[in-house]
């Protein structure tokens, strides 16, 4: 079974406490999500790590404050989150070849990664039986993830540890639709040991 990894928005403005929309408790994060993220490249796993990649007045800033703007550090994925060599997949119409990528860069400027143009040839290429998810916000992008490949028809694993929330009620909300639906939730450890991934 190929599995692929969806790393969802672990940049600089979201998961530290000087970022411009910092999730609070994020960067605990970091360690758990740098094993995932080393574990794929080293196996030969593709990672897809989207990043949001906005321009300065992106329509999102009516809703949101100003974050992740193409140019600032604040827009940079987290060092602890690269795992190697990056290809980047833009937020534009492009012809794409991510068959030998090992982490992949998928650029977006709204919530949705499937927003992306890009995203249905990126998943044709990537042929996986398989999506392990995790990143932030929960009740989000992380969601508009993992509903998103659900409806792929391939099964989607989020994993419990590896993902942070604004709002608990409603993550957890999220995190029953997603169940009801017949996603997978599992801790690292637990994932780690029905499936003989020594990252936990």
């Amino acid at each position: 079974m190929k599995t692929v990894f969806f790393d969802i928005d672990t940049q600089i403005d979201f998961m530290f406490p000087a970022g411009a929309l910092y999730v609070p408790g994020a960067e605990r994060l970091l360690s758990i999500i740098e094993r995932l993220n080393r574990y794929a490249v080293d196996h030969d796993i593709p990672v897809v790590s989207t990043t949001c990649a906005h321009t300065e007045n992106d329509d999102e800033f009516k809703e949101w404050p100003a974050h992740c703007v193409v140019g600032t550090t604040g827009q940079l994925k987290a060092s602890a989150t690269v795992a190697g060599k990056t290809m980047v997949v833009p937020n534009a119409p492009a012809d794409v070849d991510v068959t030998s990528a090992k982490q992949i860069i998928l650029e977006k400027q709204q919530l949705d990664l499937f927003t992306n143009p890009n995203m249905d040839q990126l998943l044709r290429q990537l042929q996986a039986d398989h999506y392990l998810v995790y990143g932030v916000v929960t009740e989000y992008c992380v969601k508009c993830a993992v509903m998103g490949l659900l409806a792929t028809g391939k099964p989607v694993t989020l994993i419990s540890d590896a993902i942070e929330t604004l709002n608990r009620v409603e993550s957890d909300a999220m995190i029953a639709e997603f169940r009801k639906r017949g996603g997978d939730v599992r801790s690292l450890k637990n994932y780690s040991q029905a499936n003989g991934f020594p990252v936990a």
